[in-house]
């Protein structure tokens, strides 16, 4: 777990924004950067251990993020607040925007919340992080400043009994501009297994941030999944970050005219 915070705490604490000047076209977003409950969330009826199982925020992630931020000159919008609150990688409307069940876990303190229950937490994490990153791009785009998205996030070696032997996965829709020269500089790495829409897919709902604030734009975008174990400590989450950071360093966006192909694939049941 992280070191505890004030146990309320206001909304500018629950999003970080971290070098909002920054150079490179590249934005970065950690949607669940952070495993922290507030007090007045207690456990959420869940044990200690489970705080810090990926039900919980994606291990390694930020590290890799704030690495690869500060390497580029890039801006990193951060959660601050664990996704076992409110999942600000989902739409309002979603099921699991407050999950009552992850993955095959049992959250007891996200059942049976009332209207305003789920509209306190919605105001304590989700706005302001959304909220961050639109005034980010908005005033970017305001400058003339050429802008992309990128969120990362970490992904489990199993799920559900189901091996996933991927390294790394790069997750897009129909729009490949960023996704497929990304795709392709991975694969070039020696052995690297490299998932296209693995582990994940659009399908599964979780490309929201995305497309709340890229496609919505026309902003060329694509997220990132590593495998949780390959960042488990901090060498792996240096050596991915700097991978990570040379290819993004020298990588240029397909013409808008390459970005269109068949719909986008699979759909499975997961959390990410």
């Amino acid at each position: 777990m992280e070191q505890a915070r004030p146990a309320s705490l206001a909304s500018s604490d629950t999003v970080r924004v971290t070098n909002p000047g920054g150079s490179s076209p590249f934005v970065l977003t950690c949607d669940h950067a952070s495993n922290f409950l507030p007090a007045e969330f207690g456990t959420l009826g869940l044990a200690a251990e489970d705080l810090s199982r990926h039900i919980a925020w994606d291990p390694g992630a930020l590290p890799v993020a704030r690495r690869m931020a500060e390497a580029l000159d890039a801006t990193l919008v951060e959660t601050r607040i664990s996704r076992l609150v409110i999942d600000c990688n989902r739409p309002l409307d979603a099921p699991d925007l407050v999950p009552p069940v992850s993955e095959t876990t049992a959250i007891p303190g996200n059942t049976g919340l009332s209207d305003k229950q789920r509209a306190a937490r919605v105001a304590l994490s989700w706005q302001p992080f959304h909220a961050a990153i639109e005034e980010i791009v908005d005033g970017r785009l305001a400058r003339g400043q050429e802008t992309r998205l990128v969120s990362v996030h970490s992904f489990t070696p199993v799920y559900k009994g189901r091996n996933r032997p991927w390294h790394i996965g790069i997750i897009h829709d129909e729009d490949r501009r960023l996704a497929s020269p990304l795709i392709d500089a991975l694969k070039r790495l020696a052995g690297v297994t490299v998932g296209v829409n693995e582990p994940y897919s659009p399908a599964d709902r979780v490309y929201f941030t995305l497309e709340r604030h890229a496609r919505s734009r026309g902003l060329p975008c694509a997220m990132i999944e590593i495998r949780n174990d390959e960042i488990a400590g901090e060498t792996g989450q240096r050596k991915w970050a700097d991978l990570l950071t040379g290819i993004f360093s020298d990588l240029e966006p397909q013409e808008a005219g390459h970005a269109r192909s068949h719909s986008v694939g699979k759909s499975v049941q997961s959390a990410s």
